[in-house]
């Protein structure tokens, strides 16, 4: 049954289809991170450099600009045909490690974290974007293999469109993680 749903699947509609497996394997794999073991120290140390870090951006007024152009660049590597998605999942992982960390510094435990993030629309948007371009990865590179023709008919037509709309995703959901650090959330 569930052959046959790919089978008979438009080319939108498998793009669709690829993009919701790569979100939910990006969020399992994020999840996994959170639940790392990491000593009181370690998480300490990782919550304190990325308070730091926010707070020093913030001050210099330039909290949305540093957020859109730190989450653009690791989405553009996502792009990259077969590294892209490799990288990008060791980056949700790396994600996930880091909002464990937060929990283990804050004294709660990472799956109120979890759910602390996935709450926030800023989380499903710039999932949204890494889902997207991972899964984008994936069809260039299986349209190189067809042909160079092929590949560059997908870079011209899919990617290029694909980049665009990640960054506008990037950048409406940078400006509302600055608004909600701002209030403190």
């Amino acid at each position: 049954m569930s052959i046959e749903i790919w089978t008979k699947a438009s080319p939108r509609r498998k793009r669709i289809l690829s993009t919701i497996f790569i979100l939910l394997v990006a969020i399992a794999i994020t999840i996994v991170g959170s639940f790392m073991p990491i000593s009181a120290q370690d998480a300490n140390q990782i919550s304190n450099d990325l308070n730091q870090t926010v707070t020093t951006i913030g001050n210099e007024g330039a909290l949305t600009q540093f957020i859109f152009g730190n989450n653009l660049l690791i989405c553009l590597v996502m792009f990259v045909p077969v590294i892209g998605p490799l990288l990008g999942l060791y980056i949700m992982f790396n994600t996930g490690t880091a909002v464990g960390a937060i929990a283990v510094a804050g004294g709660y435990p990472p799956a109120l974290a979890l759910v602390a993030l996935f709450i926030t629309p800023v989380a499903w948007i710039e999932f949204a974007a890494y889902a997207t371009a991972m899964t984008e990865s994936i069809w260039l590179f299986r349209r190189l293999l067809q042909g160079f023709r092929m590949g560059l008919h997908e870079l011209r037509k899919n990617t290029t469109m694909f980049i665009a709309i990640c960054t506008v995703l990037l950048a409406i959901g940078a400006i509302v993680e600055t608004a909600l650090i701002s209030v403190g959330l």
